[in-house]
């Protein structure tokens, strides 16, 4: 008989991954009136099955993860994925930051009504028993609850773990439902701009040495925001949704994103129109000072405060030597509610820097910049801390947050051949019958520290040992033979060049050691 399990589970992939909808019918009428012999199942449905669908899509998408905007990572990803962490994690502590950790679900309550449009992104936990519980949607949030319940008011943290997003997945792009997050924040009171000075900077040592290509950041402040829409005429309560707007001109022409306010949110047409003038300016200290003598900015005390500050920043990047891929960027605004001073974003571009635009100039990016992603980005959030804690004392604070995916989806483009293992030696035997000598072998080198392995075959031929040496990058093999274990010596092979050296049993760990210490 035929197992309905197995049926079933056909009868689901077809139906959920065919591209053709009429042929799903198809396919369900067969499950139930073909006869249910496995012989029926192995001859007769394939053949109506395969005239009916295209088995190859199935297949093909078959490989890829079930769970849509999720993915699988091999051996080579992983090492790519390692070396990214370390240069992060490296930067981190130069800087000082300890780490923490926190639960990967939080109360729905902490969460809500902190990430503004972008909220229904949340993942919702099923209830269990009385508890709302959501999946974190990013770093900050679990930061700020962990500050207000501790009664922290000054840490410097970094924070890697994974974060749950229900957006619409673009795996090419690096844009995923489960991923990582790489978090540098410092909370507590400080003088102006010094902290936010030190995040940007970390940005621009972490994106260099890495060496993905040319990057910019951008960089803005809700206040000035906050004074521009102001002053041109949008109403209190329209400030957030559109902020939210103005954040799609990264990826929207200005023409559709004015629609977008006009048409769906009813911002007048010329509210729109006086902010398209401000959103098109870029530059850097030049423009704040501008902006300080503008007839409508300086009419709001905002967004002087915020260009003032703005200058200020200016002035400690020049001192980090970081200027050169800064700018000041009005249409940034970064849609997260939680955001009350300075904001920035990092992006890639895909031929040289993005160079700034005129000061008044609404026209796209040309072709030489146009621009890869966001790879970082980040800001101060004064007042979140202050929403969890009983009495809403608040803690300032600063970070940024390293958009990990994007950047493992560019490495691993550029990436050559890369070594899945930290194997120096490999213990190898030139004669049949030496397992246990090279078992000793081993545990000498690896109560030593050295990393090792062998071939787990009671006689492996030399040829298939030296030929794994070769494939996985391994740069030494310490090969035994009755001659070697005579003369109390063990040959060491380079694997690269083959030169091959008695070396005595008593020197061998010092030889292994000074070969691979670079």
């Amino acid at each position: 008989m035929l197992h309905h399990a197995a049926l079933s589970t056909r009868a689901k992939v077809a139906y959920h991954f065919s591209p053709v909808l009429p042929y799903r019918s198809v396919f369900i009428h067969l499950h139930s009136t073909i006869p249910t012999h496995t012989c029926v199942w192995n001859s007769a449905i394939p053949s109506v099955f395969d005239s009916a669908f295209d088995l190859s899509w199935i297949k093909n998408h078959l490989t890829d993860s079930m769970f849509q905007g999720t993915r699988d990572y091999n051996p080579k990803q992983m090492a790519i994925r390692e070396k990214v962490f370390n240069t992060i994690v490296s930067c981190f502590k130069r800087h000082g930051a300890e780490t923490i950790d926190t639960p990967v679900f939080e109360l729905k309550e902490t969460l809500t009504g902190k990430y503004g449009e972008d909220s229904k992104l949340i993942y919702d936990l099923k209830d269990q028993g009385g508890e709302l519980l959501s999946l974190r949607y990013d770093l900050t949030v679990p930061f700020a609850r962990y500050l207000a319940m501790n009664k922290i008011t000054n840490i410097k943290r970094y924070h890697i773990a994974k974060v749950y997003r229900r957006d619409n997945p673009a795996m090419t792009r690096g844009r995923y439902r489960e991923f990582y997050q790489c978090d540098f924040d410092i909370a507590g009171q400080y003088d102006a701009m010094i902290p936010d000075a030190e995040c940007l900077k970390i940005v621009h040592e972490i994106l260099s040495e890495l060496d993905l290509g040319d990057f910019r950041i951008k960089v803005n402040d809700r206040r000035i925001l906050d004074g521009m829409f102001a002053v041109c005429g949008v109403p209190d309560n329209m400030f957030r949704t559109i902020c939210s707007t103005v954040d799609k001109l990264d990826k929207l022409p200005w023409e559709a994103v004015k629609n977008e306010m006009v048409n769906e949110k009813g911002l007048s047409e010329e509210a729109a129109d006086q902010i398209g003038v401000y959103v098109g300016m870029q530059g850097g200290m030049d423009l704040a000072e501008r902006l300080l003598q503008d007839q409508k900015m300086c009419q709001s005390t905002q967004a002087c405060a915020g260009l003032t500050d703005i200058k200020l920043l200016f002035s400690y990047l020049q001192l980090f030597q970081v200027t050169d891929k800064v700018v000041f960027d009005l249409s940034l605004a970064r849609g997260l509610d939680y955001y009350t001073g300075i904001i920035y974003e990092a992006i890639l571009t895909q031929a040289g820097v993005a160079p700034v635009a005129p000061e008044t100039s609404n026209e796209a990016p040309t072709e030489e910049c146009v621009t890869v992603g966001s790879v970082a980005g980040g800001g101060r959030y004064d007042g979140l801390v202050g929403m969890f804690d009983p009495k809403g004392r608040k803690v300032p604070c600063v970070g940024v947050s390293i958009g990990i995916e994007r950047i493992f989806s560019i490495m691993e483009q550029k990436a050559e051949k890369i070594r899945t293992t930290e194997v120096q030696v490999m213990v190898a035997a030139a004669q049949k019958n030496l397992l246990e000598e090279r078992l000793r072998l081993i545990t000498e080198l690896w109560n030593a520290g050295i990393k090792a392995e062998l071939m787990y075959k009671k006689s492996p031929k030399l040829l298939s040992q030296l030929q794994h040496c070769e494939e996985s990058g391994i740069p030494l093999v310490a090969i035994l033979g009755e001659q070697e274990l005579k003369n109390g010596v063990v040959k060491l092979r380079n694997v690269a060049t083959r030169d091959e050296v008695d070396i005595s049993r008593a020197d061998l760990i010092a030889e292994i050691k000074k070969r691979t210490s670079a």
